[in-house]
């Protein structure tokens, strides 16, 4: 029997564990009823188990019966503030949370990685760490399981790591999607407040209306965006929350907006964030207003180790066929904190298609109408245990 005919055997389990998750997500760093159904899906398996202490994480440790590296496989669990509209048979039973970007897909898969290597102990050459993450969506919850041990839970450093992410669309289903070197952009955080003086609509110069102020430093920050960076290291700047006032006739006393600030290069990264600060203080000195700006980086930039990325690659063409594979010619400007896990160890991030419609007009990700197709939970968690036992083997010699 191979691991894809085992993984195969177990999808329904899989599913059924998948459903559960989705109907109760959680968000945060701390998911008390989803730990609690991944530790009874593992019971019985021969693990070493610790809970972390400053969030709802499981940190399983299975030992091979020989030595020889160590392997991490990942998993994050947390949903998004998203209500669900869906539309499946088992959605949200909590108004405002759903399970939006498919880590209930990863729970479910990384549990059948479980599964899958338990029954193959004996004849690993070394361990495997099973990371199931709290807090991805904004939480640092990978720098939190860090901070905790995760890297060296087995009682030394992890050698490799590895983790997938499902995508509602854009690839097809059961289509495996990565590349070498950076897969994902950094993110960081700015948060604005505009201070001025309210007043009556009708008399806005008895007044310091802070909304024209706040308006010019979002049309300006776009204006910084290329004016200030190279087209061939990209920049993206959102505004995704503006808030000012409460009636049409009356000038509020603040504005208050926040965006996210998407990049590449370390050199990138670390001067939009200030460059972003010095547009909004300038703009609100020029209207004579008081502005308060803070911006905090937040993940940084996924990439991809090439041996390690080679070596995912070659697998899934041996196990799945040269045609499941895909290698992207750009990278996203999406962000994932398992970019913490490859600053400190060679592994690979990859991206596996769940689409159950035409992956160019599906919802994508995020969207409260994203639908993930659990029949790929068999080949995910076949790929994870896969280059465990591979990479296991090559390490051995």
């Amino acid at each position: 029997m191979t691991l894809r005919s085992d993984a195969a055997a177990m999808l329904d389990d899989l599913q059924v564990l998948r459903r559960e998750l989705h109907r109760v997500p959680e968000i945060g760093l701390h998911l008390p009823r989803t730990q609690e159904r991944v530790l009874a899906a593992l019971d019985g398996l021969p693990l070493e188990i610790t809970l972390g202490k400053n969030l709802s994480s499981i940190t399983a440790v299975l030992r091979g019966g020989h030595p020889g590296g160590t392997v991490l496989l990942r998993g994050d669990m947390d949903a998004l503030p998203v209500t669900e509209a869906s539309g499946e048979e088992f959605s949200s039973t909590l108004d405002g949370a759903m399970h939006a970007c498919g880590h209930d897909l990863h729970t479910a898969g990384l549990v059948g990685a479980a599964r899958l290597l338990a029954a193959r102990k004996d004849d690993l050459p070394g361990d495997v760490v099973f990371m199931f993450q709290p807090g991805e969506e904004g939480w640092d919850g990978a720098g939190h399981m860090i901070d905790e041990g995760v890297l060296t839970a087995s009682g030394k450093h992890v050698d490799a790591a590895y983790g997938l992410h499902v995508s509602a669309a854009s690839y097809a289903k059961g289509h495996f999607v990565a590349r070498p070197g950076t897969l994902m952009a950094a993110s960081g955080a700015l948060e604005v407040r505009v201070k001025g003086d309210g007043g009556h609509g009708s008399s806005p110069h008895d007044a310091r209306d802070p909304i024209p102020a706040a308006c010019e430093m979002v049309t300006a920050l776009q204006t910084m965006v290329t004016r200030t960076f190279d087209v061939f290291d990209p920049v993206v700047i959102t505004v995704g929350s503006f808030h000012a006032g409460t009636r049409r006739n009356i000038i509020p006393d603040d504005a208050v907006f926040e965006a996210t600030l998407r990049s590449f290069s370390p050199e990138v990264a670390a001067k939009v964030g200030e460059r972003a600060v010095q547009v909004c203080r300038g703009i609100a000195q020029a209207h004579g207003l008081d502005v308060d700006v803070t911006y905090e980086p937040e993940y940084p930039a996924t990439v991809n180790d090439a041996a390690a990325y080679a070596f995912v690659a070659d697998t899934i063409r041996d196990v799945f066929g040269e045609e499941r594979f895909t290698e992207m010619a750009d990278p996203i400007t999406g962000s994932e904190d398992f970019s913490r896990v490859l600053e400190r160890v060679p592994g690979a991030y990859l991206f596996l298609g769940a689409c159950p419609t035409d992956p160019v007009t599906a919802p994508d990700n995020h969207s409260p109408r994203a639908r993930f197709d659990d029949q790929v939970l068999g080949d995910g968690a076949a790929l994870l245990a896969e280059l465990a036992v591979r990479r296991l083997g090559l390490m051995a010699g």
